[in-house]
């Protein structure tokens, strides 16, 4: 397999609170862990920063105009909504990772790479078609999706968000459009509050399978199975984006699931079979949460390594 990895040091510039859990660290040990020879056939990439009109394939203008207003001058930190920060260098962060999300769908379709992993901060899919929240600016990976049906005729794309939060965002964004399969395992109660399995879109393109608190790999697998696995095989997708969060984890603070790092490599290398049926083995993944840096490097390297190695 041929993976590319899209990464800028512009990530380590969207600054937030001391304390927060959204941090620059969270990069830096995810760089570490590649630093491990298992990695050195992965293709590093610089992501480049994507026109601002990019952001409008999923949000609305004046979503745009407000995030834009909301970025600070010299050093400042300024609060968007409770617990979203922007600093002077978050837009272009934000928007550099749209580029590096953009960059990697026309990889997979051009035939340059099979998959590719976007290592960006700040996260995306709580953002919402006119509402910045959850750490979240631009839902990039809603933009991605709506990039590959605009430039790259995709007419059956899946979005498999297994961030241990609910995808609201991009449950949002994606409600009554059946060409996109939007699929979601997440901790139930919990933020942002959304995620029922009643919740299903207009036209049942929403397939939510919420966990209770403390389930363990068993439940999560089970649930992968028969929700997100089984309604991938009706859906048939010719493209796959994953919003990869890594706070299922059992050693992360935010959340109650408890995961181990085998857990992603399961699940990956259960999208990439699936992609290999009918999507061309087309995988594109994003990073979301995961704030426990040492189940962040875990996961996310043996995620990465799953797409390597097929």
């Amino acid at each position: 397999m041929t993976t590319h990895f899209y990464e800028n040091p512009v990530f380590l510039e969207h600054k937030v609170p001391e304390g927060h859990p959204e941090r620059p660290d969270r990069l830096k040990a995810l760089n570490l862990a590649l630093e491990h020879p298992n990695f050195t056939e992965l293709k590093r990439l610089e992501a480049l920063k994507s026109d601002e009109d990019l952001v409008l394939l999923a949000h609305t203008e004046e979503h745009l105009r407000s995030i834009k207003r909301a970025i600070p001058d010299g050093d400042d930190i300024n609060q968007i909504e409770a617990d979203t920060y922007a600093s002077p260098l978050s837009l272009e962060a934000a928007l550099t990772g749209i580029g590096g999300a953009v960059a990697a769908v026309d990889a997979v379709f051009s035939g340059g790479a099979d998959n590719a992993f976007v290592a960006a901060r700040p996260p995306g899919h709580h953002a919402e078609k006119d509402k910045a929240m959850g750490f979240c600016f631009f839902n990039t990976v809603a933009i991605a999706a709506r990039h590959a049906q605009k430039a790259h005729s995709a007419e059956r794309v899946a979005i498999v968000d297994w961030d241990v939060h609910h995808g609201n965002g991009t449950q949002d964004i994606f409600w009554d459009d059946p060409s996109v399969l939007f699929c979601s395992t997440h901790q139930m109660p919990l933020y942002p509050g959304t995620g029922a399995k009643d919740e299903t879109g207009v036209k049942h393109n929403i397939v939510n399978a919420p966990l209770s608190p403390n389930s363990g790999s068993e439940h999560f697998r089970d649930a992968f199975r028969s929700r997100v696995l089984a309604a991938l095989d009706n859906f048939r997708p010719d493209f796959i984006l994953v919003s990869a969060g890594f706070d299922a984890h059992h050693r992360d603070p935010l959340a109650q699931i408890n995961l181990v790092a085998e857990d992603f490599d399961w699940a990956t290398g259960r999208l990439m079979d699936m992609a290999s049926k009918s999507a061309g083995h087309r995988v594109v993944s994003l990073l979301e949460g995961g704030y426990d840096l040492q189940g962040l490097a875990e996961s996310a390297g043996m995620h990465i390594l799953r797409l390597l190695r097929g």
